[in-house]
Parts: structure tokens; C-alpha cells; sequence
């Protein structure tokens, strides 16, 4: 169950890698599911609005990208993490800077094991799975 953390256009930071896998597994096994490989890119505010322009025809910031791989039960995927707009949304939302990284990853993952958040439902069952996965398991980023 590796999970691979990069750095694009970024200072890299310590990960707690094992804690980081461990929490992916717990989430995972909650929802019936079993863990690919999952690579974790943080990068800048410029990295991220690239990918979104070249592979989503986006023109603009956004905290998270999620590419899915994921084949049956099984969970892979690329999750592009801005760390210059999850700073701002810390800052926006009045939260410390961990626990909005750690809630991105969540998101993404949840992402890859089928929630969506596209209408006002959709939203509020993530930011709900969010909170939930945010209260029981390690941040892997104290």
C-alpha cells in the first residue's frame, strides 16, 4: 500500500509517511475498499493551475486535482495538492494550516472511492466525510 509524496515547484516538508498510509487504510477499509498506489504531489499555485489547463482545460487555482486509476475495490490514483491555496483556505477559513492539508487529502481520497461534489448535496455528504475522517483518525501532518 506505498503511497509517494512529491514536490513540484515547492519546498519539500516532513511527511509522516506511515501515519499518512494508516489513515489512507483506515479510511479505505470503511468504505469496502482496498489500497493501490496513491501518489500525494504538493505543489505551488502555478504547478496546479498548469495541470488544470492541460489536462482539464480549467483556467483556474483550486486546492486539489484527483486523477482516478482506481479498478474495481481497488484505489490508485494522483492526488495535485496546492499548498499556496490550501494555505489560503486555512487562512480563509480561520483553521490551522495542517488540518486543511490533512482535509484535502481526505477529499481526494474520498474522492477516489466515489463521493462527488458537484451539486449542494453532493457537497455537504464530502464535507461531512470530511469532518468525520478529520475526527478519527491521525493527521499525518503535526
Amino acid at each position: 500500500m506505498p503511497v509517494d509524496v512529491l514536490f513540484e515547484d515547492v519546498a519539500s516538508f516532513e511527511v509522516q509517511a506511515e501515519f499518512l498510509e494508516d489513515s489512507i487504510s483506515e479510511l479505505l477499509s470503511t468504505k469496502g475498499k482496498h489500497f493501490g498506489d496513491i501518489s500525494l504531489v504538493f505543489c505551488s499555485d502555478a504547478y496546479i493551475l498548469a495541470v488544470n489547463n492541460q489536462y482539464l482545460d480549467h483556467d483556474y487555482y483550486t486546492d486539489i486535482i484527483t486523477f482516478d486509476y482506481c479498478d474495481g475495490d481497488v484505489v490508485s490514483g494522483d492526488l495535485i495538492i496546492s499548498v499556496d491555496t490550501v494555505m489560503s483556505n486555512s487562512e480563509l477559513y480561520g483553521s490551522a494550516y495542517h488540518v486543511e492539508l490533512f482535509r484535502v487529502v481526505l477529499h481526494g481520497v474520498l474522492h477516489l472511492c466515489g463521493l462527488g461534489d458537484k451539486s449542494e448535496d453532493e457537497s455537504l455528504e464530502m464535507r461531512a466525510a470530511e469532518d468525520h475522517f478529520l475526527s478519527v483518525l491521525s493527521n499525518p501532518f503535526l
